[in-house]
């Protein structure tokens, strides 16, 4: 049997509060990282513990983490589309992925030799395809790519739901009728409508 301080211990709710030793330097640039989104260290670090991924299972945490690994605190959102989305892939399907950068990051080739860079990553047998974009801009009419995610899209990761936002938005064209797909000898494609 437990002596009574034992038992005491079982019963306190974990308090929530530790200390965390870290290199001065480490600490001083999360605090300036904190400082410049206007939070608390605390609060900034609770966000990045529970970083891009954290809850994923083992090939989408991979994808999500080389993209956070890419673009860091850029990176607005991680995108799984296209057929394997769908639950259609055949044996030769990549696995298409789109990531999400901030206006401030170009797109740029560069982004794609980073990606390269790394091990090959598969998800189910498949090769992991990216496609670097920037979020559409407000009244902006979106592209195919949009309409296709926006349709299929399986969100693993973003920030402030921006990328939700976003993919309702091109949902409410295309019912709107704004955005049109269409199939022509089995090849599907998106139309903008005037």
């Amino acid at each position: 049997m437990p002596n009574d301080t034992t038992h005491d211990r079982r019963q306190r709710p974990p308090s929530g509060r530790f200390v965390v030793r870290i290199d001065p330097a480490l600490h001083a640039s999360l605090r300036a990282r904190a400082r410049a989104e206007d939070i608390s260290l605390n609060r900034y670090c609770a966000r990045e513990l529970e970083s891009p991924g954290s809850e994923l299972p083992p090939p989408a945490a991979e994808a999500v983490g080389r993209a956070h690994s890419i673009l860091g605190e850029s990176l607005l959102g991680v995108v799984v589309f296209g057929s394997w989305a769908r639950g259609e892939p055949s044996w030769e399907s990549d696995l298409d992925i789109l990531l999400i950068a901030d206006d401030q990051v170009p797109i740029s080739r560069g982004l794609y030799r980073q990606w390269d860079g790394g091990p090959p990553l598969e998800w189910d047998g498949h090769a992991v395809e990216p496609h670097f974009v920037h979020l559409l801009t407000d009244g902006e009419t979106p592209s195919g790519l949009w309409a296709e995610v926006a349709m299929d899209g399986l969100v693993l990761f973003e920030r402030r739901l921006a990328v939700s936002r976003t993919l309702a938005g091109v949902r409410r064209r295309i019912l709107e009728e704004r955005v049109s797909h269409r199939v022509v000898h089995g090849n599907p494609y998106w139309v903008r409508e005037s």
